[in-house]
């Protein structure tokens, strides 16, 4: 994964900005959404899911950057990454509640579940290892996109991989804690959506 060409800083700064976690969390949720009914209201589910696992998180995460708590919307420092996590899981397990109490479709549910037990696999690592949260995210959603929606998202293979160049690219994270990332990521979706769709 080198940085050999002058356009590979910018182009990696894109995709890491472009497919940032909290744009594919509230993107997945809409697509989810919509799947679980077919109509409108399955895409108020995906909006109302997205508000507390993508929506909420971010504005809490560029509050603290403006703060002057964090040094980044990626927050690349994984001390700095407690309490924005925490704060994620809080809104999540928020988020799951409503969702419980006002008995949205089963596959926003699981999808929301999912999410949080990767959030929780990721926060267990980041305490000794700066994981790959870009990566987990985006493998996390490629692998429910292809559980939903069929073999047809396979492609979508390919957005993990760049991502993950991307992130060693700006030298965030080394190869093995964006592979590492992945790995979570799939896993944590791939059974958790699986067992609860």
């Amino acid at each position: 994964m080198s940085t050999a060409t002058p356009t590979a800083p910018r182009l990696a700064r894109v995709i890491t900005d472009a497919l940032a976690p909290a744009y594919l969390v509230m993107g997945i949720l809409l697509l989810v959404g919509w799947h679980s009914t077919g109509d409108l209201s399955g895409l108020g589910w995906g909006v109302l899911a997205a508000l507390f696992c993508g929506g909420i998180p971010f504005a809490v995460i560029l509050l603290g950057v403006k703060l002057g708590h964090w040094t980044d919307k990626h927050v690349k420092i994984r001390t700095q990454r407690a309490i924005p996590l925490s704060a994620t899981m809080a809104s999540v397990l928020l988020g799951v509640s409503l969702l419980v109490v006002f008995d949205a479709p089963q596959e926003v549910l699981a999808l929301v579940i999912a999410m949080l037990v990767g959030l929780a696999a990721t926060t267990a690592v980041t305490i000794w290892w700066k994981v790959s949260v870009h990566t987990a995210v985006a493998a996390g959603v490629v692998t429910i996109l292809i559980q939903v929606y069929g073999l047809a998202m396979t492609p979508l293979l390919l957005a993990i991989a760049a991502i993950g160049w991307s992130r060693v690219a700006l030298r965030d994270h080394t190869t093995a804690q964006t592979m590492a990332g992945a790995a979570l990521g799939a896993t944590a979706a791939a059974v958790t959506f699986g067992l609860l769709r």
